[in-house]
């Protein structure tokens, strides 16, 4: 075959459902036919597309490798003329089961290549289900010797330094990598990397969506061999983009491709939030969603982000008032809800805790009131909650952000009732800044309005769970920029307690902080899944025990 001058290699930035093989081969086919009317020679999919990533334990059911094979042996066949297609897939052989990408081309899979470095850190846990394939050659595709190296291949330089020696002239790189604050540059560096290392251009290919925790952003790329950057594809959009190549002299360059834009900060973190909700309840075929809108700011910014996820009609707000519910309270709530145009109702929950209290009165006789009766209001507007979402089938989200789920001030079997948090992962501080985001941009998708959707008297209250009166956050916390600052020092980045004294912290609130955060373990394991949006998240990232002695010394 005579080496071609030119290239059309599509990215399919594509959103697959995890267990859902013949819906994914269906969207293959789609976006296959899209690249072909686009004149693309061949069209790239994202990491195990086949079978959606993470397939986490599936894998480990053997009808699920089995399945994930037939099926894309039963489509070379079928596929007829048009763009080859590479694809990451699920792969067994030989009794091993590998994270692969097969290559089909005139009318069979043509090639298989096994990813080498199975990450093993933070959410990933590829080696306690795949095999580490050998260090890989290039595949034949077209008449140009093409390099696959699998997502982490390319985070360490051995495979990309195999398939430079091994003739590789393009570098495309399908990955499954999630979002955080921090990650978009990560990649890019990653990338750069390599292709200093190795002369090549190189093409990265990542999936869009949310799957439980985790959401991808997408914002596949592409660099030439001199680290320009030759094509952006956007973040959080399913999409398909055709680059083209032209081989020179001394290389491979890519001389048309898409230059998009992409979101940073708030306006990345606010995305994934929506994409998160949106994939959730999509995904797992919820008619929508329910929330307690109790005139705070999480409960606010929660609402915000459901109705950009899934339009006004789908949210439904319920404000359950109690005694110690203050009038501005109310007003914000209605206020709230009104701006966002969603269902909102209100319903008092007066009865119901006095009647929890009827029936506990015979055992809690002699006894002063105390945190057991602020639960009790927590818990019946859980259950009201509850009892809406079984009679009319939305999922109820909950609002607790990571700083009140770090040091527990969060109700079990009340306020964290639900079946998704969409800010389980963002620190107080940052629901405050992603709020006023919000009520400066709509965001890309977003099916809410424009405007302050969330008011401003909400933004400037003094932060309260009003379970009693006069009561605020910190009666019993330190202000949250503290706060938040010692959690992320304790969370994200395990800093030793005299170093995160040195910040400025009184040792007595280090100490009392970690202490809170380590006795509230229970309550995460039994907290709701939520939108990952830091580099640690509590679930899949930090896994403490529950039972657990363990404190540092000061010194």
């Amino acid at each position: 075959m005579t080496a071609p001058a030119q290239l059309k290699i599509a990215i399919a930035q594509a959103n697959p459902i995890v267990g859902d093989i013949d819906g994914n081969i269906a969207k293959l086919r789609e976006m296959r036919a899209r690249a072909a009317g686009l004149g693309a020679d061949v069209v790239v999919f994202p990491e195990l597309f086949v079978t959606g990533y993470p397939p986490e334990d599936l894998v480990l059911k053997p009808a699920f490798p089995a399945a994930a094979r037939a099926s894309l042996e039963a489509l070379a066949p079928q596929l007829g003329r048009g763009p080859a297609v590479l694809t990451g897939t699920v792969w067994p052989q030989d009794g091993h089961v590998y994270n692969a990408v097969a290559l089909i081309d005139n009318g069979s899979v043509e090639a298989v290549r096994f990813k080498v470095d199975l990450p093993n850190y933070g959410v990933f846990d590829e080696k306690r289900v795949f095999t580490p394939g050998p260090l890989p050659g290039p595949i034949n595709i077209r008449g140009v010797r093409i390099g696959v190296p699998i997502c982490e291949d390319i985070w360490g330089p051995d495979v990309v330094e195999c398939l430079t020696e091994t003739g590789a002239e393009i570098l495309i790189s399908p990955n499954g990598s999630p979002f955080d604050w921090t990650k978009p540059d990560v990649r890019m560096n990653i990338a750069v990397a390599r292709v200093v290392e190795s002369g090549l251009p190189l093409i990265y290919v990542n999936q869009v969506g949310g799957q439980d925790e985790l959401v991808f952003d997408g914002a596949s790329f592409a660099l030439n061999g001199d680290k320009s950057l030759a094509a952006q594809l956007p973040a959080w959009d399913e999409t398909l983009s055709v680059t083209q190549w032209h081989r020179r002299n001394n290389g491979w360059i890519c001389t048309a491709g898409t230059h998009a834009h992409l979101e940073h900060g708030e306006a990345a973190a606010y995305q994934a939030c929506v994409l998160g909700v949106r994939d959730y309840v999509e995904k797992n075929g919820f008619p929508g969603v329910i929330l307690g809108l109790s005139g705070g700011i999480d409960s606010a910014l929660v609402a915000a982000i459901a109705v950009d996820a899934l339009g006004p009609s789908r949210v439904r707000a319920v404000m359950l008032p109690y005694r110690f519910t203050s009038e501005a309270s109310v007003r914000d709530a209605a206020a709230c809800a009104k701006a966002l145009g969603l269902n909102y109702q209100m319903l008092p929950i007066e009865d119901a805790v006095a009647g929890i209290g009827k029936s506990l009165e015979p055992a809690l006789a002699g006894t002063q009131p105390d945190t057991t009766e602020e639960n009790i209001q927590a818990r019946a507007r859980g259950i009201i909650l509850m009892a809406l979402s079984n009679k009319f089938g939305g999922m109820v989200i909950t609002t607790g952000n990571k700083s009140e789920m770090s040091v527990g001030y969060a109700t079990l079997y009340g306020d964290m009732n639900g079946g998704y948090n969409p800010i389980k992962d963002l620190y107080k501080m940052e629901v405050y800044r992603l709020a006023r985001w919000r009520n400066g941009h709509v965001p890309k998708g977003g099916k809410g309005p424009a405007g302050d959707v969330i008011p401003e008297s909400i933004i400037t209250k003094v932060p309260t769970a009003e379970l009693r009166p006069n009561q605020t956050d910190q009666d019993s916390l330190p202000p949250y920029e503290v706060l938040d600052d010692i959690l992320a020092c304790l969370v994200e980045k395990e800093m030793p307690i005299a170093e995160i004294v040195k910040r400025g912290h009184a040792p007595e609130t280090v100490k009392r902080i970690e202490r809170l955060l380590y006795l509230a373990e229970y309550k995460r394991r039994q907290a709701p899944p939520g939108v990952k949006i830091s580099s640690r998240n509590f679930g899949r990232d930090r896994r403490y025990p529950i039972v657990n002695k363990f404190r540092e010394p000061l010194s």
